[in-house]
C-alpha cells in the first residue's frame, strides 16, 4: 500500500501579524495565509512495484480562484512550469518527470489545492484527494512507461542537484512564491510594514523553506543506492543527481567513472548529459515493444541514441552545446570507452578533442581542480574551455573573483 505525505512550512509567531488584515492589509494577509497553508511537496513512498518514490514539488498557488476557471488555463500552465516531479525507480535511478505534468494533471493539482487549503488539518479529505492525484499520475505516467520500459531512460535526471542554493538545484526558490515576496516588498515601500517586521518575515521564509528543502532532500537521498552515494561523495562533485545516475546505471564501471569524476568534478553535468544516454540506450529494445503488441517507436529510438527527447523544443542553449553533431557523438563514444577502460591519458585526449581545445587545458583542470569553476552546464563549459585555451596558461584566473568573471563572460551568442 502506498504511503502519502504532505510537506508544508511550519507556523511561526510572525504569521499572526502577516495574516492580520488590519495590520498589513487584506492582499498581503491573503498571500500570507496562502504561503502558510499551501503544501510544498507531495511525497509518495513505494507507489508501485516499479517505483520506490515519487516527489512532486509545488510552487505557491496564490491565484486559485482564477486558476480553477478553465478560461485562465494559461495561469495553470505558468504555475506548472515551476513544479518539479522526480521519481526513484526500483533500480535506484532518479528520473525527472517534469515533462509528464500534463494539463490534466496540473488541473487536478490545482483542484486539490483549491478544495483543501490546509491538507494536514484535513487528513481524511486530503487522503482521498491524493488518491485521485495518484490515479492521474499512474494513468498518465506508469501506464505509458510500463507499456514501453525503454522510455524510462528518456527521463533520467541529468542536471539537478540535491543541495539548495546552488545552480541547477532541485529546490529552485525563484519561482516558488514570487507573488508573496513582491507584495511583501511593496508593503515595505508603502510603509504598511516596518523594517523589523519585513526582516523577521524574510528570516522566517529562509528558515522554513530551508527546513522543507532539507527534509525533501533527505527523503530522496534515503531512496538512493547507498554504495553509489558513497562513491559520489568521495568524488567531491556533491549531490549531483546526473552524476549519481551515471555511476549507478552501470555498476561494473562505477569505480573508473568515480575516479574521473573526482579528477574533473566541473564536468559532472557534461558527463551526465553526454554519456548517460549511451548507457541508457540498448540496441534491440524495439523487439520488446513488438513482442508486447506495440509498434516500435523510431523517434524514441533516435532519441535514446542521441540523448534527445522525441518532439523536443527548439532549445538555443542545447544548440550552443551541439551534443548531437557527428563530432560530439564520435568523441562521446570514445570518451566513454576510455573512462570505462581506466585510461586517463585517453580520457584527457578525448575530452580535448570533444571540446576542440588543447590537451593541456584539460590536463591542467585535471591536476588543479579549481573549485571556483563549479559545475557549469555543457553549453557554457565548452565556451569556458575555449576561453582558457585562448588565454594561455599564464593568464588563467588565479582566484574566485577571476573565475566568476570568466564564467560570466563565457556565454555563447546562441544561448543568450
Amino acid at each position: 500500500m502506498k504511503e502519502v505525505e504532505v510537506l508544508a512550512v511550519d507556523a511561526v509567531p510572525v504569521d499572526e501579524e502577516l495574516q492580520d488584515d488590519g495590520t498589513v492589509g487584506p492582499e498581503l494577509a491573503h498571500l500570507a495565509r496562502s504561503y502558510r497553508h499551501s503544501p510544498r511537496a507531495l511525497v509518495f513512498r513505494n507507489p508501485s512495484s516499479d517505483w520506490r518514490l515519487f516527489v512532486v514539488l509545488l510552487p505557491l498557488a496564490t491565484r486559485l480562484s482564477l486558476m480553477t476557471n478553465p478560461i485562465f488555463a494559461q495561469l495553470t500552465r505558468a504555475w506548472g512550469l515551476n513544479a518539479r516531479f522526480v521519481g526513484v525507480d526500483r533500480d535506484g535511478l532518479v528520473h525527472d518527470f517534469r515533462a509528464l505534468l500534463s494539463d490534466r494533471t496540473l488541473k487536478l493539482l490545482v483542484d486539490l489545492l483549491a478544495r483543501h487549503v490546509d491538507l494536514r488539518a484535513r487528513h481524511d479529505a486530503a487522503q482521498d484527494a491524493l488518491d485521485l492525484l495518484f490515479a492521474s499520475l499512474a494513468d498518465e505516467m506508469l501506464t505509458t512507461l510500463d507499456r514501453r520500459r525503454a522510455d524510462w531512460s528518456r527521463h533520467l535526471d541529468r542536471e539537478h542537484r540535491l543541495e539548495p542554493g546552488v545552480a541547477a538545484t532541485l529546490f529552485d526558490r525563484s519561482g516558488r512564491y514570487p507573488d508573496f515576496l513582491a507584495k511583501l516588498r511593496a508593503a515595505l515601500r508603502d510603509e504598511i510594514v516596518d523594517v523589523a517586521l519585513y526582516g523577521r518575515a524574510l528570516r522566517s521564509i529562509d528558515l522554513r523553506e530551508g527546513a522543507v528543502d532539507a527534509r525533501v532532500a533527505a527523503i530522496v537521498e534515503a531512496s538512493l543506492d547507498p554504495v553509489t552515494m558513497a562513491k559520489l561523495a568521495r568524488t567531491g562533485a556533491g549531490l549531483h543527481l546526473g552524476g549519481y545516475n551515471w555511476l549507478r546505471i552501470d555498476a561494473r564501471h562505477a569505480a573508473p567513472r568515480a575516479h574521473v569524476l573526482a579528477r574533473l568534478p566541473s564536468f559532472a553535468t557534461f558527463f551526465a548529459e553526454a554519456l548517460l544516454s549511451l548507457d541508457a540506450w540498448r540496441p534491440g529494445e524495439g523487439a520488446d515493444h513488438e513482442a508486447d503488441g506495440h509498434e516500435p517507436d523510431c523517434a524514441g529510438d533516435d532519441a535514446r541514441r542521441t540523448g534527445r527527447a522525441a518532439g523536443s523544443t527548439y532549445d538555443l542553449r542545447r544548440l550552443a552545446a551541439r551534443p548531437d553533431s557527428a563530432h560530439s557523438l564520435r568523441w562521446a563514444v570514445a570518451l566513454k570507452q576510455a573512462i570505462d577502460a581506466g585510461q586517463d591519458r585517453a580520457v584527457i585526449e578525448a575530452l580535448a578533442q570533444r571540446f576542440a581545445v588543447g590537451d593541456n587545458v584539460v590536463r591542467r583542470l585535471w591536476r588543479e581542480r579549481p573549485a571556483a569553476l563549479g559545475q557549469p552546464p555543457t553549453w557554457q563549459l565548452a565556451q569556458i574551455l575555449r576561453r582558457l585555451d585562448e588565454a594561455g596558461e599564464r593568464e588563467w584566473p588565479t582566484d574566485a573573483r577571476g573565475w566568476e568573471a570568466l564564467i560570466a563572460t563565457a556565454v555563447p551568442a546562441e544561448a543568450r
